[in-house]
Parts: structure tokens; sequence; C-alpha cells
């Protein structure tokens, strides 16, 4: 799928010539001849990125640039002032309004290029996360765009990549007026230390003396732990050639020497801010994949955890020729302790009985939470008679202390009755090797509770 690229100036030439060099290169491209045009566009999802002009007559590029980034709907979308101002505080003046990038007419047709797909990359990256981590919202996890939209972009960790000391002793200062910064001369080290540090950005020098700065770069994108660091590359001012192959192998931004200070601290900001909206959209599609497993109240697996991942259990016991042990437990007479106690005291059993069970299994076994105040016990590579002595010595430090509850006031005892099946053919359904051991549990019921019944069939 083409990029989408909206194009905002109100002089139909300027409009005109964008146009036809971003269709060139086979861009989708809208356009906009006023500022709240254009907000009307990106409020409606129908752009990538934004070719911004600073000046126009309704609305400037900055004040435009500003009602993007304050919105949650479209902070996200890369904004690229283009105009024919160049000092730095004008770039200062854009990047502090939000802008991703300010170009300066008259724009090169491959810096022009290469900057767009280098962020609409970026872009499309962001959206698949945010796609991803829709459905926290449904689950109440709160996304993260008011907290972007009001980060600052300071305190961050940086690694600083300079092998001269002209160079980095004028750098690291300014840099540290904003955040804890770290200098790396050595590039041979760098990779390691980059690795390590979990740093919010890494700022290359691409003049190192011994070593090419692009292979760096390219060596922390290949890496795990550095693949989605922001890295700002610092140039002269004659490398554009480098710095376009930069950013075709993931350079986020870069500065020309000479680099002004307060230039340098804009562009750290914007891209620890973008670093840490990233992230937290992986944590919270991480949080909605972990909350889909787990059970709220005591931690463990679910059901439908354990029922999708028994099947691989049990495929993989008849494959190595290996049995395969599952336990239900069934908490006793536990509708009483609601009913006496109250709901908050059932839920603070169930609280510690979860921490019991693992305490009393192995690493590899499979704890779950079945439904209520029954629990299934999955166990790899044990036989009926080792279950029975798992079984029995959970049964026992069940029994053998009280349960604490009321926040402490209380004690209960609570004791627990098991059924026990296993799996030791191949062949057999794993809903057999549940009824199974449902129907132990239920003998055990019966016979008295308290106690730990095995299937011997």
């Amino acid at each position: 799928m083409s990029a989408r690229v909206l194009v905002v100036d109100d002089i139909a030439a300027n409009v005109k010539l964008l146009e036809a060099r971003l269709s060139a290169e086979y861009l989708d491209v809208l356009t906009a001849r006023s500022g709240r045009e254009a907000l009307d566009i990106c409020e409606r999802a129908e752009c990538d990125i934004v070719l911004l002009d600073v000046m126009m007559p309704d609305m400037d590029g900055f004040e435009v640039c500003r009602h993007l980034k304050s919105n949650p709907r479209t902070h996200y979308i890369p904004v690229v002032m283009v105009t024919a101002l160049d000092s730095p505080a004008d770039r200062v003046r854009g990047l502090e309004a939000g802008a991703d990038d300010f170009l300066t007419k008259p724009v090169s047709d491959v810096v022009l290029i290469a900057r767009v797909r280098s962020l609409t990359r970026l872009k499309m990256m962001t959206d698949e996360l945010r796609m991803r981590a829709l459905t926290t919202r449904e689950i109440g996890i709160q996304g993260p765009e008011r907290d972007a939209m009001s980060d600052p972009g300071k305190g961050g960790r940086v690694l600083l990549i300079d092998d001269r000391p002209s160079s980095y002793e004028r750098l690291a200062p300014v840099l540290g007026t904003e955040h804890d910064v770290d200098v790396e001369a050595d590039p041979a080290e760098a990779l390691f230390h980059a690795a390590e540090g979990n740093y919010d950005l890494l700022i290359v020098s691409l003049g190192l003396e011994n070593f090419d700065g692009l292979r760096l770069c390219s060596q922390a994108r290949s890496l795990e732990r550095t693949r989605h660091v922001p890295i700002l590359a610092i140039a002269d001012a004659d490398s554009n050639a480098r710095l376009l192959r930069g950013l075709e192998i993931g350079v986020n931004d870069y500065l020309l020497r000479p680099v002004d200070k307060n230039e340098l601290l804009a562009r750290a900001r914007t891209q620890i801010r973008r670093r840490r909206y990233t992230e937290q959209l992986r944590d919270n599609v991480a949080n909605s994949i972990e909350m889909a497993i787990t059970d709220a109240l005591t931690g463990l697996h679910n059901r439908r955890y354990m029922e999708s991942h028994l099947a691989a259990l049990a495929e993989q016991a008849a494959g190595r020729g290996k049995p395969l042990a599952l336990m239900i437990l069934d908490i006793d007479h536990f509708k009483s302790i609601n009913d006496t106690y109250g709901h908050d005291a059932g839920d603070e059993v169930l609280r510690d009985f979860a921490v019991r069970v693992r305490k009393s299994i192995r690493g590899i076994d499979l704890a779950c939470r079945y439904g209520g105040e029954e629990f299934v016990v999955v166990m790899p590579e044990t036989d009926l008679r080792v279950a029975g002595l798992v079984a029995e010595r959970l049964r026992r430090a069940i029994a053998g202390e009280s349960f604490a509850i009321e926040k402490g006031a209380k004690r209960i005892d609570v004791t627990i009755s098991v059924g026990i099946s296993v799996l030791d053919r191949g062949g057999e359904a794993v809903s057999v090797l549940m009824k199974r051991a449902d129907q132990a549990l239920y003998r055990a019921k019966r016979d008295g509770r308290n106690r730990v019944v095995a299937d011997a069939a």
C-alpha cells in the first residue's frame, strides 16, 4: 500500500510542484490550501504524513502543527515543515511545535523523498502497534496518547557515540542539561554498551575516525535489544549521500555540523517522546495478551489458556512416550466461606491458595484457575504415583495452615479435594483425561472431602 502524503500550502504553484515530485515516486498525494482544511483531513485519518508550509494566511504552520500534536486522534501523524525559513531558531520553533523535521526550500528531491519514506515507515509501524493495542481499551488499559502529548521528552537515557573529544566534550554537557548522558568513545564497544544500557536514544557521529558510523547504525537496527531505540546521526554538512543512506537503514533523525545546541535538544526530545510512546504501546499489547491468558484474581493461567495448552502437552507426551498427569482441585465448602465472611474474604482465600499451589509444584507444571473455586494442575512426565505424592503434599499444605482473611484480622481453616488422572497411553483425547480426573474428584468429595483420589483406569 502506497503512503498517503498531505501537502499543505496556500500557493497553488508550490502544491503542484510537490505533488508532481511525490507522485513520480508512486506516493498518493492529497492537498490542502489552508491549515483548517489540513486539520480536517488529518482528523479523518486520511494521510500518513503531512508536508506543511509555515507561512499561511489563516493559521500558520506552527499553529497547525501544535493543533495536530495536541489532538489524541492526530498527534502520531508525522509532520515535516517545508519552508523558506532557514535559521536555527526557526527550526527549533518548528520542532518545539511538534514537527518531526524542518526542511528548508529549495528542498532536494532526493532528501525530500528519503525523509518522507523514513517517516512513513515509522508511522506504519506505529499504526500496527496502535491497531494491536485497540483491545487494551476494551479491557480497561488506558492508552498512552495523553501521556505522550504531555511528555516534555526530558529525563531520557542517552548514549553519545563519538570518538572525537573536541566534539563529545561540547555535545555531552548540552545534552546533560536535560538527560542522563553516557559517552562511548570506542566505536568497537558501542554496540555492547548500547545493548546493555537500556537507552532511550543513541546519538551516533558519522565522522568516526576508524569505524563506519553507518555500519554501527545498521548493526543497532539488527540487534534485538537496540532494534527499537531511536538513532540521531550527526554528520558534516557535505555528507548528504551518507545521511540518505542512513535514513534508508533506519536512522530516525540527523543533525549537520556545526550543531546548534537548541536544535540538538529539540530533536533529542522529539525522539525520546516517540520512543516512550511506542514502548507504552508495546507494553499495552503485552499486557492485553497477558490479561487474555491470566486469571486476574489469582495470577494463574485461566481456563482458555489451559484448554489450548493441554492439547499441546498431551501431543508432546504421546510423541515422547511419556506420561502426563492432571489434577483437578476443589476448595471444600467454598460457598460457605463467601456466605459467612463475604466475597472479599473468599477472594483472599483464592489468592493465598494460588500462592500455595505455586510453591507445591515444579516450574514445568501448569497451574490454572479452571473456574470459581476449581483449579487444574497439569504435570508433564509424571506418573500416577508421583502425581499422588504431589497432590497429597499440596493437600497437607492447605489443611496444615489456616488462611488469613479480613486483612489478617481473622484466620479460617480450609481444605481441598483432589482428583487425579494420568495420560499414559497414546490416542486418548484430553477431554477423556479431564473427565476421568473430574470423576475422581467427585469420589473424593463423596467420600468425605479433604482427600486425594486417583483414577486408576
